[in-house]
């Protein structure tokens, strides 16, 4: 494997081999497995999971791993072509990423989305940029619009609580937030349902539908593997039967890059925020998902986030799993 980008990079049958690799090595540890690899880890956008998660998935594998961060290791990186560097950045990144990746047997880049043109945002314009500059194996680790890290642990949690593939109700709803948010997890969780077979349904106010390009990708996903994307604005028909509900907040497309338009746009929708009269026409185990970190109260209730419906821990722990299957992939004797 040279890369982990994308769950549609992969058919079917490897991403159950994965799955099933990462059951097995929670199961049956290898802590030989990688000896001696070393996985570059490269932050450009903060974490909590996510650098965790990767550290103890190679420490477990017995590898081990480096953090850089322009925010604690590095006087500031320089992105912009063509600049005289005079300013506060000591380093440029057409040098800092290829050095960083030499250093390791992979490399694992995060950045988000600069949220400035829907267009760049959707064509990965900043992560390619840096993936151009190496040639070791690499994982994304969440772009601009992918997250599949995150999307491989959820899929494995819908799998570990028996949540039914084709038949099985997904609603993937907006929720509020103070701030605008990038569209990778809402886009990659999308697609990431349906490619499982699901019955989803995007739950958002009007103004904060997802991008065409992103609905259409999942709605080929879906009719591939029997299953079937909506959307709705009206949460009780969203809600009905539902077996999951995954909530999140995401940046309007409508006023993408404009943060005075978000702002008034959402207002007066704090009533966004998942609680137990949401379920109503749920099925009864209906549980709750998030990627986490969640605002309490703003996202999610404290009933809702510490009570039986909510499994956003195990959902964070099956990170440091999934990762393990990948790495091991990528970097064991059986790449």
């Amino acid at each position: 494997m040279q890369a982990f980008n994308d769950l549609a990079d992969f058919s079917n049958e490897e991403i159950a081999a994965l799955l099933e690799l990462a059951n097995r090595l929670d199961r049956h540890p290898e802590p030989t497995a990688l000896r001696g690899k070393v996985l570059s880890l490269l932050f450009l956008s903060p974490s909590l999971r996510t650098l965790a998660s990767f550290q103890a998935a190679m420490t477990r594998l017995g590898g081990g791993s480096f953090v850089i961060s322009p925010d604690m290791s590095i006087h500031g990186l320089e992105s912009r072509p063509g600049i005289v560097m005079d300013g506060a950045a000591a380093e440029h990144i057409r040098e800092a990423v290829p050095v960083i990746a030499s250093y390791g047997d992979a490399i694992g880049i995060r950045a988000f989305a600069e949220r400035k043109n829907l267009a760049t945002d959707l064509a990965e314009t900043e992560f390619n940029a840096l993936t151009d500059l190496i040639d070791t194996p690499y994982i994304n680790m969440e772009s601009a619009m992918n997250h599949p890290c995150q999307n491989l642990a959820d899929w494995k949690t819908l799998d570990d609580f028996d949540v039914p593939a084709n038949g099985g109700k997904f609603v993937l709803s907006w929720a509020y937030h103070p701030r605008a948010l990038p569209l990778a997890v809402p886009s990659s969780t999308l697609y990431m349902a349906a490619r499982r077979g699901m019955d989803v349904t995007v739950l958002r106010p009007e103004g904060f539908a997802l991008p065409d390009s992103i609905m259409d990708k999942a709605r080929t996903a879906a009719a591939a593997n029997g299953g079937s994307v909506t959307e709705s604005e009206d949460r009780e028909e969203a809600m009905q039967g539902a077996q999951i509900i995954y909530a999140k907040s995401w940046s309007s497309t409508s006023a993408y890059g404009d943060r005075i338009a978000e702002q008034e746009m959402r207002k007066g929708l704090e009533h966004w925020c998942v609680d137990e009269d949401w379920f109503a026409s749920a099925a009864t185990d209906c549980r709750f998902m998030h990627c986490l970190p969640v605002r309490r109260g703003v996202v999610v209730s404290e009933a809702i986030l510490d009570g039986p419906r909510s499994i956003v821990i195990h959902e964070a722990r099956n990170r440091m799993l999934a990762q393990m299957a990948v790495l091991h992939q990528m970097l064991g004797t059986g790449q």
